[in-house]
């Protein structure tokens, strides 16, 4: 029985592994496609250009999330000090990877708000004329 529930964790595992891949994958190709828009486009700032790699970002911490889960299975039954270490190292990479962008995405947020209020500002001051 444990055989039999050693090998599904490890098909699940696998599968798993592949969702976190598709994400990185589909992550990527979004963040070159954004990246040559924004790279052909007259009219994007700075501002505009971070948001795109933040985006990317957050696909990566999807996909190590994803990954991080896959290893947990796959070290389910009687795991190694090389897969233990593994697992580690992913949690402390996701860890720190979705602290520091969230801190990136506040700046981010808290940018645009700023480049916003004159406009904003500007728009009602016409109307109020």
């Amino acid at each position: 029985m444990e055989a039999l529930l050693h090998e599904v964790a490890r098909y699940i595992a696998l599968a798993i592994q592949t969702v976190a891949i598709l994400i990185v994958a589909i992550g990527s190709a979004k963040a070159v496609l954004d990246g040559v828009r924004a790279a052909l486009a007259h009219h994007v700032d700075g501002v505009e250009r971070r948001a795109i790699w933040l985006r990317y970002a957050r696909w990566l911490v999807a996909g190590l999330t994803f990954q991080l889960a896959g290893d947990i299975v796959s070290t389910s039954f009687a795991p190694t000090w090389d897969e233990v270490g593994r697992l580690a190292v992913v949690a402390v990479v996701r860890t720190f990877l979705s602290y520091f962008l969230d801190l990136e995405m506040e700046s981010t947020r808290r940018r645009q708000h700023e480049s916003a209020e004159p406009a904003v500002r500007a728009d009602a001051s016409l109307r109020g004329s």
